[in-house]
Parts: structure tokens; sequence; C-alpha cells
């Protein structure tokens, strides 16, 4: 449990300041972006991997239909999440960003309650009751749909349930992911060429490294999320998330100088309460279990 709270609280902190590198490429086409995204995680795991030996892992994926099949669906929500988020970033939207990932350890606990049987406590679910009236002010307050937190946290959300049922090592299935969507990123590589409106190659040399760097960016949060997420519960793991979009929502206010109002701020403040309350009560619930 403490190493895999140690693993997402540096995840949900790199994930917390991504959006100051994404800033660097904001007259990059999201698309293209998450294109070189791909494909660059794709080289940083492989030789990720290599480095490890672990390719005999790999064989055993290939030869397994139903991992390949769980890789598959992982991969493709990541890259869904993945595109979603760099759009946002690059046109404004890094609230509603912080938004989606609020959301997104409530929908967790909900998947956990329904896929995995798990079982809050009371006092767990007064945080999620606490934290879910914070997110409808927050929602109400936002003055439309908000399409892009929805999709951010389902994507997410559906991502995490998906590694707690894949029970594989973090690199190599990290390295699987991205090796199911590179295709479709190196197919719209040759789209772009061809069409004659590929940016990212035109970029100066000292953007262009920084964009290569993007697979390294991408890989090191996810896998300490993945450890993270094999050793704590999905509800649990939710929860920590909320250092994440914190960190975002402090960005978007004091760097990106989007309008935050007063009802979003206590929005946010109801959201912390619930995760004193929620972690209050796990801590009660490990000592009860270890007294009996």
């Amino acid at each position: 449990m403490n190493s895999g709270l140690i693993n997402a609280i540096i995840a949900y902190i790199m994930w917390g300041v991504l959006p100051l590198y994404w800033k660097l490429f904001e007259n990059v086409p999201a698309g293209e972006i998450l294109s070189h995204r791909v494909v660059w995680s794709f080289v940083f795991m492989g030789i990720f991997v290599a480095v490890q030996r672990r390719w005999s892992d790999m064989k055993r994926i290939l030869t397994s239909r139903s991992t390949l099949l769980s890789l598959t669906v992982s991969g493709l929500l990541i890259a869904i999440n993945w595109l979603i988020f760099i759009w946002a970033v690059n046109n404004g939207h890094v609230v509603e960003t912080s938004l989606g990932y609020y959301l997104n350890p409530l929908l967790n606990v909900l998947l956990a309650v329904v896929f995995l049987h798990e079982k809050p406590n009371r006092g767990q679910w007064l945080a999620i009751a606490i934290a879910g009236v914070a997110v409808l002010i927050i929602a109400i307050d936002y003055g439309r749909f908000p399409w892009v937190a929805i999709s951010l946290a389902v994507s997410f959300g559906l991502y995490g349930l998906a590694k707690k049922k894949i029970k594989q090592d973090a690199s190599v299935g990290l390295f699987s992911e991205t090796a199911v969507v590179l295709p479709v990123a190196l197919g719209y590589w040759i789209y772009l060429a061809v069409v004659g409106k590929a940016t990212a190659w035109t970029l100066p040399a000292p953007m262009f490294f920084e964009l290569l760097l993007s697979g390294v960016v991408t890989a090191l949060p996810l896998l300490f999320f993945a450890r993270a997420a094999a050793r704590m519960s999905l509800s649990t793991l939710g929860f920590v998330q909320y250092i994440g979009p914190t960190i975002m929502l402090i960005l978007s206010v004091f760097v990106f100088k989007e309008t935050v109002s007063p009802v979003l701020l206590v929005g946010f403040a109801l959201i912390w309460t619930a995760l004193i309350v929620y972690a209050a009560a796990s801590i009660r619930a490990t000592r009860l279990a270890k007294v009996s």
C-alpha cells in the first residue's frame, strides 16, 4: 500500500505539471502532437523493455488473445485521453481538464463498486457525496456541458479499470499499448506528408528535440501509475488523483491566466474537504482491521 501510494503521488504530480510541457507546442495541431507522442513513447518503451530483457513477456502477450484484447482496449482508451487533453490545454481549457480529473475519482469509485466489488465504508461514502456535490456546483457554474471534462474522466476511468484487470508488468503493458496505436500514428504521419500539412518536422531543432522527449514525458507517469494501480484499490487510487487536477487548477490561474469564479473555488474547497474525509475514513478502517 505504501509503495503504491508513493508511485501514485509521483504519477499525479507529473501529470499535474504536464500542461506546461504541451503548451510549448500550441501551434502544432493536437492530432499531430498525439501521433508524435505515440511514436516516441513506443520507441522509449521499446528501449526500456529491451534493457530489461522482457521479450519473453511480449511473446506471452502475443499468444494470449484475452491479454492482447485487453491491452488493445487500454491502448485505445489512453490514446483518446491524450488527444482530448492535448487539444484542451492548447485551446485554453485547462480549468476544464482540471474538472475532468476531479470527476474521475468519483467515476473510479463507481467502477470499483460495479466491476471490482469494492465496498466503501460510511465515511468514504460521505466523502464521495461531498465531492459529488462539489462537482455538481462546479459544472453548473461552468455554464455549459463540460464535454472535455466528461470525456477525460470517462476515458481515464475506464483506462484505470482496464489496468486493474490486466495482470502484466507495467513496462511491458505500456509498450504493448503504444504498439497497438502505433500503426494509426504512423498512418497519420503519412497522411500529413501526402497533403503537405506536417507541422512538427518544420519546428526549430531545439523545439523538435523537446517533442522527441514526449515519449519520456508520457511513459514515466504511466509507469508509476501502473505500479500504483497494481498495489492500491481503485477507489483509493482515484482520491489520490486530486493532486494532479489541483496542480492544473493552480497553473490555469497563475500561469495561463484563465478565469476562475468564486463559486468554482468553493467547489474545489469542498472537493479537498472530501479528500480529507476520505483519507481519515480509510485510515480508521485500516486501524480497525489491524485491531480485529
